[in-house]
């Protein structure tokens, strides 16, 4: 698939280029795609910087940066596009880099990455999940949110039950601890308890 496009999109974009020379002229088609390199330059800065500032945020706040991150990836694709001489790169650039489609486009890539994981281990000689490198119950096997776990878990697991999908043998206990009083604290001597 991928040397597919690597082969088709070149062609395309010279028959594009052809085109655009045949109607507007050999100069202006020229000129037009210094213009659009500028500008996508001018865009890749300034969403560039939106996109740092979003992830140092996200750090600040101590939460998990996954669009900022995404985001940042993108702008770097975009820039990657937009660097690539033609037009329907320079639109696909631009796709991923204005504030507008960009959510769009992450969606849309976050469907296909997640195809694409599927589809490699469904391939895969150990079978559907045995081939991640998270085990029998990995996000990306069998379970949950990319395949179908059981009881919806995004493990595989049977609630803790043991058995087929589970981490072993459930033991029952409690823990007992004295309240912290006036005086020092203990650790209750019974420890745990079988149940």
């Amino acid at each position: 698939m991928l040397f597919l496009l690597f082969l088709v999109v070149p062609i395309l974009e010279i028959w594009v280029l052809i085109q655009a020379g045949q109607v507007i002229g050999g100069w202006p088609t020229v000129a037009l795609l210094l213009a659009d390199s500028l500008l996508g330059a001018w865009i890749v800065r300034r969403e560039g910087r939106r996109a740092w500032r979003g992830l140092q945020e996200a750090l600040r706040d101590g939460r998990m940066p996954e669009r900022e991150l995404a985001d940042g990836a993108m702008v770097v694709t975009g820039g990657m596009l937009l660097l690539t001489p033609g037009f329907l790169t320079d639109i696909a650039g631009l796709m991923c880099l204005l504030p507008l489609t960009r959510p769009l486009v992450r969606r849309l890539g976050a469907w296909f990455f997640a195809r694409r994981v599927r589809s490699t281990l469904a391939r895969s000689a150990a079978g559907p999940g045995l081939g991640s490198p998270f085990g029998p119950g990995s996000p990306f096997g069998a379970g949950a949110p990319f395949g179908t776990g059981s009881a919806g878990s995004p493990f595989g697991g049977t609630g803790g039950q043991g058995g087929p999908g589970g981490s072993g043998p459930v033991i029952h206990g409690e823990v007992i601890r004295d309240e912290p009083g006036p005086g020092p604290v203990h650790d209750s001597p019974r420890g745990l308890t079988g149940g």
